[in-house]
């Protein structure tokens, strides 16, 4: 399997190489598969729903290529993956993807754990150690954080946005030891990304330290997100018709969206053949995507804080893979999108409670106000003729072509909840009146003490201090 640059198209590299450089230092682009490899029509056409370590695996394989013998590889997934992804119906064409059964609670686990193995994997016989540099709106850090711990010859940096994620989340990645460590930056998660990627292009820092990234920048990250795609459109093959009598549906995956490496995972996963029809990106105030969907002109702006924080991305750089996989044309084609602001994001935990007794975190919670209101009225209205603003909140005017089949009641949704409720209790109280109840490894963490390190937002403070307290 090669990979290449989606600045450069001439680039050709093989896997341990986009891995462990996170990004291309010569140009600063995102690495991308040269080809998207179809998946084994044995697992796509199975009776019965395969299970998630076996997607894992089958995908894996086609990535690794030659470059990590099916052995080892078994062995990584099954150190990966000692939880799953459950596919939970909460009404009658409505999954939830419970991503948050990881060791920190959020979708970040599927991918942080598989690549910090494969980093170690590929790390081994090194004599200078690999410095990992990772910015987070929120569950990256402490997901990146917890899959590296302790991991030989690798050290790593988060970098937050001090005051402007959960207490729960702050707790979380301010904890850490060891060769782990996080750095609170008075600024934005947009100034935390732009740090670490100006690093990355820092010639001289470079040649002194050996960097890479854990954000979705990282292909390692990116990829084995795709697992759940497939095995979530799978899953939801093999029951829907005893689920809700529908035969064949459209499936349409709701994405929670912030940085957008997620949605470009589903994006992938299709690609891929995974029987998944279309796509919602649903985010919050932060609507770059929405509004270039529309437009067709990508303006990054300042990010806006929301109660959605994970999603407080004003420039999100996955937007580079996606335009380097689909024309806006054809992603028109496949993507819905959707926004709301805070009050749609209360009005969404509270609703998703009263209808179908699930409790569902802020982020998920935008995707299941875009899913409800497509399906109740939003989707007739745009294709009547009567799109809403796009300044307004609502589902943007842009009519995909799976969009006849939620008017035919002929589509099944799966919301992916990206993380537990109780990472963002204080929220989830005010929608539903009491707060959900909290994992025993969340619980653990509320009386260690706070180790993180104040960071101005400033670049040459961060190459200082990197170059004073990392290992040459």
């Amino acid at each position: 399997m090669e990979y290449t640059d989606t600045r450069d198209g001439s680039v050709r590299t093989d896997l341990k190489t986009a891995v462990l450089s996170g990004m291309n230092p010569a140009t600063g682009g995102l690495y991308i598969p040269v080809t998207i490899p179809h998946l084994n029509a044995d697992l796509l056409n199975k009776s019965y729903g395969p299970s998630f370590r076996d997607v894992a695996f089958e995908i894996a394989k086609l990535y690794c290529g030659d470059d990590i013998p099916e052995s080892d590889l078994q062995e990584i997934i099954a150190d990966c993956y000692p939880f799953n992804a459950p596919v939970v119906p909460i009404d009658p064409v409505t999954y939830v993807l419970e991503l948050f059964h990881g060791p920190t609670c959020a979708f970040k686990d599927f991918g942080a754990r598989f690549m910090a193995r494969l980093m170690a994997y590929f790390n081994r016989g090194e004599n200078k150690p690999l410095h990992i540099l990772v910015a987070t709106s929120g569950d990256t850090g402490s997901a990146v954080g917890s899959a590296f711990s302790g991991v030989e010859g690798i050290d790593v940096t988060i970098l937050y946005p001090k005051g402007k994620i959960s207490c729960l989340q702050e707790k979380q990645l301010s904890t850490f030891t060891g060769n782990v460590r996080a750095l609170a930056v008075e600024g934005s998660f947009d100034d935390c990304q732009r740090l670490v990627k100006t690093a990355f292009t820092d010639t001289a820092l470079r040649k002194k330290f050996r960097l890479s990234s854990a954000n979705s920048i990282n292909i390692s990250r990116l990829l084995p997100q795709s697992f759940y795609y497939v095995y979530a459109a799978l899953s939801v093959k093999c029951r829907s018709l005893h689920d809700n009598k529908i035969e064949n549906p459209s499936i349409i995956v709701i994405v929670p969206s912030g940085n957008f490496g997620n949605l470009t995972s589903g994006l992938i996963a299709q690609k891929m053949g995974a029987p998944i029809t279309g796509f919602v990106a649903a985010t919050n105030a932060n609507k770059t995507v929405p509004d270039w969907l529309v437009s067709g002109r990508y303006e990054p702006r300042p990010s806006i804080p929301t109660l959605s924080n994970a999603m407080d991305v004003g420039a999100p750089s996955n937007h580079e893979r996606i335009t380097a996989l689909y024309t806006h044309d054809e992603l028109k084609k496949i993507l819905a999108s959707y926004w709301t602001d805070d009050n749609g994001t209360i009005k969404g935990i509270t609703s998703c409670h009263e209808r179908t007794g699930y409790i569902i975190d802020p982020h998920g919670a935008v995707g299941w106000q875009a899913w409800y209101d497509i399906r109740k009225g939003a989707m007739l209205k745009l294709m009547s003729g009567f799109p809403n603003n796009a300044e307004n909140p609502g589902l943007t005017p842009n009519i995909p072509v799976w969009a006849q089949s939620i008017l035919d009641n002929k589509a099944v949704g799966i919301v992916l909840e990206t993380a537990h409720p109780a990472k963002f209790a204080d929220t989830v109280k005010q929608a539903i009146g009491r707060e959900p109840p909290m994992p025993d490894r969340l619980e653990k963490i509320l009386n260690l003490p706070d180790r993180s390190i104040a960071m101005q937002n400033d670049y040459e403070t961060f190459s200082k201090w990197l170059q004073k307290n990392l290992s040459a």
